[in-house]
């Protein structure tokens, strides 16, 4: 498997839209491990790590993200996995 990392700053309409939410249920039914949470800045951060195919198809979607978000611009950092072994909303 070839596995890889992202660290993701999502700008827009991105809180108190579920975001969290709907970013959780796709990372689980895609195999990706990690975290999401809000910022203070009104920005939502992920960690994404796996697959490089089911992280590719991740941030693909963090692009768009649920039906009620827009979604303005998104940061990648490449990273090195950390080894996660799930996926979670942070708080």
């Amino acid at each position: 498997m070839n596995s890889k990392a992202a660290r993701l700053l999502i700008s827009g309409r991105v809180q108190g839209v579920a975001f969290r939410a709907y970013t959780e249920r796709e990372a689980q039914g895609l195999g990706v491990k990690g975290w999401v949470r809000n910022l203070p800045d009104g920005r939502v951060e992920a960690h994404l790590e796996g697959d490089s195919s089911a992280v590719e198809k991740m941030i693909a979607w963090c692009r768009q993200g649920p039906s009620h978000a827009r979604v303005t611009g998104v940061e990648i950092e490449w990273l090195s996995t950390e080894g996660h072994v799930g996926f979670e909303i942070r708080y």
